[in-house]
């Protein structure tokens, strides 16, 4: 039985649990969600995009050298429609290289970082007289992937098989939360999903709201978005990937607890 002080409390309470926002989709959100519950994180997922898979044709696949994925709902979405899993496939960071990887694909070459990584992968290891590149992507796309690898010498094609829809309203939940100040992060993966957040938050009349929040965003230009809304802090992660921005935030937990 613990101990007791004169008043009938614990000399030593249970820290209060911390409490994440999590703005990506659910498919995208499970490994996220275990990792911060691993760190006494609740995660609390609320998608502000809903990604919606095309009923497309396969993409031809004649003459492709390599398929350029990058993001992990784009493996998800050509997995879909193709049985092909023989193709080298080239994954900007580590968790569409993971996706890639529980899909089937047998030779998965991972950037590990961000577009421009990939580029630099790409013109390391292909040969733009092997063949074209199949770019996997959805409706809106961040960086210049194509324009950076046709500048190379490469002919790349772009096969759009999904689109990213913005979410209309938060949830009831999450503008609960939001409105108590009950959250202490917020995570955001794309610049798209940060000005979500910021429209969002105006439309609910929850701006004000934020000044509690730290915000850690995994690109400087996702940071950049949250430029219009007031938080308690605005971090950017160490690697533009998944791990960089939880080892970001392993450093913000680690200066908040107490050793």
């Amino acid at each position: 039985m613990g101990l007791a002080t004169a008043s009938g409390q614990s000399p030593n309470p249970a820290p209060t649990p911390l409490r994440a926002l999590v703005t990506r989709p659910h498919a995208a959100s499970a490994g996220l969600a275990e990792a911060l519950e691993a760190r006494g994180i609740e995660a609390i997922v609320e998608p502000l995009f809903e990604i919606h898979y095309r009923a497309a044709p396969p993409p031809d696949l004649a003459g492709v050298q390599a398929i350029l994925c990058t993001s992990g709902n784009g493996v998800r979405a050509l997995a879909r429609l193709s049985d092909e899993r023989r193709l080298p496939l080239f994954a900007v960071g580590d968790a569409t290289a993971a996706q890639a990887r529980a899909a089937g694909f047998a030779a998965v070459e991972n950037a590990g970082g961000a577009v421009g990584d990939l580029v630099r992968l790409v013109c390391r290891l292909l040969c733009p007289a092997a063949g074209h590149l199949l770019h996997v992507a959805g409706s809106a796309v961040a960086g210049d992937l194509a324009g950076e690898l046709r500048e190379a010498g490469f002919t790349v094609e772009r096969a759009v098989l999904y689109e990213a829809r913005p979410a209309a309203a938060f949830s009831a939940a999450s503008a609960a939360a939001l409105a108590a100040g009950s959250l202490d992060f917020v995570l955001f993966f794309s610049p798209r999903t940060a000005a979500t957040f910021v429209r969002l938050a105006a439309q609910a009349g929850l701006a004000a709201a934020t000044g509690c929040l730290t915000a850690v965003s995994i690109s400087a230009a996702a940071d950049a978005a949250l430029a219009d809304l007031r938080f308690r802090e605005r971090h950017i992660a160490l690697r533009p990937d998944q791990p960089g921005l939880l080892a970001s935030l392993d450093r913000l937990i680690a200066e908040r607890r107490p050793g």
